[in-house]
């Protein structure tokens, strides 16, 4: 019987593991927060920037939509996939009025390192304690989830992707924003 349980909690870690790997975020396992609800406040934050910004806060972007996506860590192949889209895609987001925002638990410096590798022109937030991860429903075991965030300029909740794919996300996120201010 221990067998059979041990065998299948490693079945569980090892399919999970193929997912962060690949990119792929699994909403149900969020266990360190729950997701916020559409079309209320977003959960406010104010974390370190790289850049030496100071702390940046979603107050700072009122009057802007605001694309907050959370990611695993820097350095890892999805994740820099994914930077490197929203940065190739930057005039677009800026063309929307739209801020982009990453957040992860790595700290300050290992962004500060990331942005100068692949030239990211937009903030890096370090969640080092997760906090803010878990308050958006994006906490698993001492990581964020591949999760992004879509607030508009009032501060609402209006968007968000659970099931994220780095190579596409960028420009599901930019046809979402467009359905977004058109209605």
């Amino acid at each position: 019987m221990w067998k059979s349980i041990f065998k299948s909690n490693i079945i569980v870690a090892l399919i999970f593991s193929v997912c962060l790997w690949f990119g792929f975020s699994i909403p149900a396992l969020a266990l360190g927060g729950i997701q916020p609800t559409l079309n209320e406040p977003a959960p406010e934050f104010s974390l370190p920037s790289n850049g030496g910004n100071g702390e940046v806060s979603l107050d700072d972007f009122r009057g802007k939509w605001v694309v907050v996506y959370f990611y695993p860590q820097d350095f890892t192949p999805g994740c820099t996939l994914e930077a490197q889209r929203f940065q190739r895609d930057l005039a677009e987001y800026e063309k929307r009025n739209t801020q982009i925002v990453g957040i992860s638990v790595d700290d300050v410096q290992s962004h500060e390192d990331f942005c100068d590798s692949e030239g990211l022109k937009f903030p890096l937030l370090a969640d080092t304690d997760g906090k803010v991860s878990k308050a958006y429903g994006s906490w698993l075991t001492g990581r964020s989830l591949r999760h992004t965030y879509i607030v508009n300029p009032e501060g609402v909740l209006v968007a968000k992707f659970l099931g994220v794919r780095p190579v596409i996300h960028s420009q599901e996120v930019l046809a979402t924003l467009d359905e977004l201010q058109v209605s």
